[in-house]
């Protein structure tokens, strides 16, 4: 999945998921290799889906940045 970053919170980054208008990725910090930073608000990022709600449409995400084994 690919998309852009909507929210910064202390515990992860909202994303907006291209091509699906009313989902939101959530990016936990607790998925973040130790001495990376959030991505800036706006910023285009791409990652992986780990798990979804259908109730709200959030999707849990790792971005492929913060995948070491990628």
């Amino acid at each position: 999945m690919a998309g852009e970053v909507i929210g910064r919170q202390r515990f992860g980054v909202f994303v907006r998921i291209d091509g699906v208008s009313n989902a939101v990725g959530l990016a936990e910090i607790g998925s973040m290799p130790h001495g990376l930073e959030l991505p800036a608000m706006g910023a285009d990022v791409a990652g992986r889906v780990i798990r979804h709600a259908d109730h709200n449409f959030q999707v849990k995400i790792k971005l492929a940045e913060w995948d070491r084994s990628a």
